[in-house]
């Protein structure tokens, strides 16, 4: 029953891990889209010419699309870890 209750506790203590390190990567993930979203804004407040002004937009659209997928993945982790964790305290 001990070793069944520490593989156990080893197989737990791996999937925090592993959630923890899914969560920096996604918080760094939002954090680099963010930066490109916000590099594409100024590219298009400084843009001059039309061809400029086009390409501007799309590289802000595309930012700004990048920016809301990695959002939703962010929000989609906390969801799955709030369950989770809701999970193991009814346990």
């Amino acid at each position: 029953m001990l070793i069944w209750r520490k593989k156990r506790s080893l197989r737990d203590g791996k999937k925090r891990e592993l959630a923890k390190l899914e969560a920096e990567l996604v918080y760094v993930d939002v954090q680099k889209a963010k930066q490109e979203w916000e590099r594409a804004m100024r590219q298009f407040e400084d843009a001059l010419g039309e061809d400029e002004i086009d390409y501007a937009i799309y590289v802000l659209e595309a930012a700004e699309r990048k920016y809301q997928i990695h959002l939703k993945r962010a929000k989609r982790l906390i969801e799955v870890n709030e369950a989770v964790t809701d999970k193991e305290a009814s346990m």
